[in-house]
């Protein structure tokens, strides 16, 4: 039956529970034959006979006995011929009669499908609460390792420079030492960056409460903390900062592949 003229109307049934993705639906129906189903074709049984007995009668049908045995076996191997025998496969109904009762298996499908959907996504929505958790300990320490940063950098640029003009007996000029530490400081500032991740993961919780469809929106979040994290790392000209960027990309790569199941 072709049940490809269906497909609209699939589509509209599967897009009431499923709305974003691919699913891929297989039917086989499986029908109660009635007597009626099976039939043989008659025009087709008496063009192939007509065909075929000129032939048979060509090589030694005589006699009416022989002829009744002739027939018989012709017939039997006639019917095996193709279009003789309806399949009861090829009788069937239209496709839009099989329409209702197609509708309430391919729901109660659905349902199922449903239910053990619910399931996993309250385990993922418990896998991605320890993802965000383990990134805000890290966006944590990478905030208390930044304020140390800018004093650190200049405490050893001004030991560098005491000990180069040390045996030239030169005194720093500290107007440039403080003019250098300064371009430092603004060009490594992560504050900012900092402050939008933090923010990226109190929204990633709120997204994940709200009732409809919420895998676009934390797909897209979700390559905006990529891009933050990635600035930090940029940035901060600092050895520990950088393992704890290390640490929350590998987090989130981690949460975009979750996330492509969500719908």
């Amino acid at each position: 039956m072709p049940f490809n003229l269906l497909e609209s109307e699939f589509e509209k049934v599967i897009r009431r529970t499923v709305r974003r993705g691919t699913l891929q639906v297989f039917v086989r129906c499986q029908r109660q034959y009635a007597p009626q189903d099976f039939q043989i074709n008659q025009t087709a049984l008496r063009s192939y006979l007509e065909q075929v007995r000129p032939t048979w009668e060509a090589f030694g049908g005589v006699g009416r006995s022989a002829e009744a045995a002739g027939v018989g076996g012709l017939i039997g191997q006639v019917l095996a011929l193709p279009g003789v025998v309806v399949e009861p496969g090829g009788i069937g109904t239209a496709a839009q009669d099989e329409w209702p009762l197609l509708e309430r298996v391919l729901e109660e499908a659905l349902r199922r499908l449903q239910t053990m959907r619910q399931e996993e996504g309250r385990a993922m929505a418990q896998e991605f609460l320890q993802y965000r958790d383990h990134i805000g300990a890290e966006l944590a320490k990478i905030r208390a390792r930044s304020a140390t940063v800018v004093p650190a950098y200049r405490d050893r640029l001004h030991e560098r420079v005491r000990a180069l003009l040390a045996e030239l007996d030169i005194e720093i000029d500290r107007s440039e030492l403080i003019k250098e530490v300064s371009v430092f400081a603004e060009r490594s500032d992560i504050a900012e960056e900092v402050v939008r991740l933090a923010s990226h993961l109190d929204q990633f919780q709120e997204i994940m409460n709200e009732p409809e469809s919420p895998g676009r929106k934390l797909e897209f979040l979700t390559q905006e903390m990529f891009r933050e994290t990635n600035t930090i790392g940029s940035k901060a000209s600092d050895v520990e900062i950088s393992r704890h960027v290390v640490e929350i990309k590998g987090t989130l790569e981690k949460i975009r592949e979750l996330v492509q199941n969500v719908e």
